[in-house]
Order: structure tokens, then C-alpha cells, then sequence
């Protein structure tokens, strides 16, 4: 995967940032209501690539992690995303900060140090193109590691899953029909933005049921979509997306434990429990395959190992046995939009248009018939602008 190019921050951490605190131990909820300028405190062991892509975009003007961004486990993307946008990263802070500051407070970093006024309320690690580097070179000498591990948390899915990824017991019934249509399962990963662009007409011309997994639901709303489906543990899908219509899924813990199942009893909506292993991204895949799709078409799944491991849950191991539990139903659109791009413009299609018309206008002159057509057209047309001046 080739990795952004480093830059030296535009804001220098020596110098010193301002700006107001936003805080959440979930970096995807707290991506939701950051502002530009605000400064983000997060609580995230080795930061992902989609967690800082969502930081960047909110466009903060510094990011302060309490746990490390590289913990040297597997190279994770995330930090050299941050670093590359010219966003300062302080890390390891310590976790006491999160209980000193509260939400809106204003802050200033300096060299590392953070201050509120002039307490000093934290300081960590400034982590500079240069030190993400060293960081990273350190994490790839651990990524066999995180192999083995990977490969036991897969032997226990299967072990665990025997049933279901074998033979589908425990698929709960439901009424969205997907026997022999097409599948568009959005997850908001890698790219989701850019590959569900590239398939509009394919959206459009083969209708396929269009299945959100939870944030993934409001990536096809914010395209213009309304999902059919809505399948996650539901704690990162929006409440009017949940009102929108769509059957509701909630992917439940193995013992059958659904802490979704309050929220969308909260909002007055009916759901479908799914007790299963593994991501909520698999669940939809294995639901869409069990109910008869002729094809499921991927846009922000995962798909190689170190996307696996970005993910930082063990469960993603049972990703890799979906996949090949689906088969040849799978067409994932990851790239798609790089794949291919439109390259015929507006200006071109209206130049051929007006080539075409003087071709015909041309031809009819050239002809007797011709030349009594377009007589008839001109006294049309001036009775039209007759008619137009008397209006006035």
C-alpha cells in the first residue's frame, strides 16, 4: 500500500497550537462533532488509517492521544496520514488527562506539553515525520507476531462458527427479500466515499438491495441513497437513519447480549437480533449469502492482512473465513474509483450534440424535401416570435 509522503508539520508544536479541547475514547464519535481549529484528545493504541483520515478531514489543528499512536505491534497507517497533513501528534499523554480537562476547554501545546491557562495539565511524546518513521520500521519487525496471532484467532472462529459458516444455523429470518438479487454492502472504510461514486450506474441500472453496516448506513444517505438494511451493533449509525424505512439488524454477542437492541427500542423501531462472532461487516455478508444473493458487491470492506490488523480487534480474524465462505458471490469495489474514470466531459457531449445538428440542418438544405421542412420550421418559428411580441 503506498504510503503518504511526509511533510514538516505546518504547525510547530515548539511554537505552540491553541485551540478549544474535544475529547471521546472513541475517535469515530468524536470525528462526528470536531470543528476546524479544535484540538482532538483521543484514547486510541495505534491509530488507523480511516480514524485519522476522519481527523484530517475534520481539519483540528492538533491531535493528542493519551495511549501510542504506534505501539510497534504492526505498522499501522494512521499517524504518518496525521503527519503528512501537517497536523501536530502528541502521544502518550497518560490517560489522567482525560479526567483533568473538560470538553471546550481551551488549551495551548507547547514542545509537547499541554497547558490550560498556565497549569500544565499533561505532556507527551511530539512524534515528527522522522520519529513516525523510526516507529514504523520498529513495528514491521513485529508484524509475524501479530501473524501467528491472527492465524490462532481465525482457528478459533472456525471453531467456534463451525455451524454457521458451514451450514448458516443461527441466520434469523427477515423480511428484506435477497434471493437472486444483487447485493451493495457499504461499510465506511477505505475509499467508501470515492468507489460509491464510481458505482452510481451500476446502482442505478441493477437496483441492488443496498445494505449500511452501521456508519456505513449514513455513507449511502449522504450519497443520496436509501438503504434497504441497516446491520451493526448500531453505535455509530445516525437516528434518522434508523428512522429512514430500513429493516433493522442488531448484530447481538454470541451469549445473545444486544446493547444496540436499547437504542432502537428508544427510538420506537423494530429490529432483528443476530447473535454471531466476528464484525458486523462479516454478519451482513454471511446474512446477504444465506438469504440467496446471486452477488454481494463490497464497497469499504477489509480486505488485506494489515487493514486486519488496523482494526485492532481479534475478531477481524473471522473476516477471512467470510470471505472465503462467500466464494465467488464477492466482487469487492475497493479501488474501483481509481480503477476507472469517466472520461468523456459535459462540453464534449454538447459539442458532438451541436456537430450532429448542423450535419442535419445541412442535409435537409441539400435536399428539395429538406428545404420544405426547414420552410416550415422558419414560418413556425416566426409565428412563434410573433406570438411572443404580442405578449409583450
Amino acid at each position: 500500500m503506498r504510503l503518504p509522503v511526509l511533510r514538516k508539520s505546518a504547525a510547530d508544536p515548539a511554537s505552540g497550537v491553541s485551540g478549544v479541547i474535544r475529547l471521546d475514547r472513541r475517535t469515530k464519535n468524536l470525528t462526528k462533532r470536531l470543528r476546524p481549529g479544535d484540538i482532538a484528545l483521543i484514547d486510541h493504541l495505534d491509530i488507523d488509517r480511516v480514524s485519522a483520515e476522519g481527523l484530517v478531514a475534520s481539519r483540528v489543528a492538533a491531535v493528542v492521544n493519551v495511549s501510542a499512536s504506534v505501539s510497534g505491534r504492526y505498522p499501522n497507517l494512521g499517524p504518518e496520514i496525521i503527519a503528512a497533513a501537517g497536523i501536530p501528534l502528541i502521544d502518550g499523554v497518560g490517560a489522567q488527562v482525560f479526567a483533568t480537562l473538560n470538553d471546550g476547554d481551551v488549551v495551548r501545546i507547547e514542545n509537547g506539553v499541554i497547558y490550560r491557562k498556565a497549569t500544565v495539565v499533561g505532556s507527551g511524546e511530539v512524534l515528527d515525520a522522522e520519529r513516525i518513521l523510526q516507529l514504523m520500521a520498529q513495528a514491521r519487525s513485529g508484524l509475524a507476531a501479530q501473524l501467528e496471532a491472527f492465524t490462532a484467532n481465525t482457528m478459533e472462529y472456525l471453531r467456534r462458527e463451525r455451524a454457521l459458516l458451514l451450514d448458516g444455523v443461527g441466520v434469523p429470518d427477515i423480511d428484506t427479500v435477497l434471493a437472486n438479487r444483487h447485493v451493495l454492502l457499504v461499510v465506511r472504510g477505505y475509499d467508501y466515499r470515492e468507489d460509491l461514486a464510481a458505482l452510481h450506474h451500476y446502482i442505478r441500472e441493477y437496483r441492488p438491495v443496498l445494505i449500511g453496516v452501521d456508519g456505513g448506513a449514513d455513507a449511502l444517505v449522504e450519497a443520496g441513497y436509501t438503504p434497504d438494511m441497516v446491520i451493526g451493533d448500531m453505535d455509530s449509525v445516525s437516528d434518522s437513519t434508523l428512522r429512514s424505512g430500513a429493516e433493522l439488524v442488531v448484530h447481538a454477542y454470541r451469549d445473545g447480549r444486544a446493547p444496540g437492541l436499547e437504542r432502537i427500542e428508544r427510538l420506537g423501531q423494530e429490529a432483528v437480533v443476530f447473535p454471531a462472532a466476528g464484525t458486523s461487516e462479516d454478519v451482513a455478508m454471511l446474512l446477504a449469502d444465506s438469504k440467496g444473493a446471486s452477488l454481494i458487491v463490497a464497497v469499504g470492506t477489509h480486505a488485506t492482512l494489515v487493514e486486519f490488523l488496523d482494526k485492532g480487534r481479534s475478531g477481524m480474524a473471522s473476516t477471512f473465513l467470510t470471505r472465503l465462505r462467500v466464494g465467488p458471490k464477492l466482487v469487492d469495489a475497493k479501488g474501483v474509483s481509481r480503477l476507472y474514470r469517466h472520461r468523456i466531459h459535459t462540453w464534449q457531449l454538447m459539442l458532438l450534440l451541436l456537430a450532429g445538428m448542423v450535419a442535419l440542418v445541412v442535409a435537409l438544405a441539400a435536399t428539395p424535401t429538406g428545404q420544405g421542412w426547414l420552410s416550415v420550421i422558419d414560418a413556425r418559428w416566426n409565428d412563434f416570435l410573433y406570438w411572443v411580441r404580442g405578449l409583450t
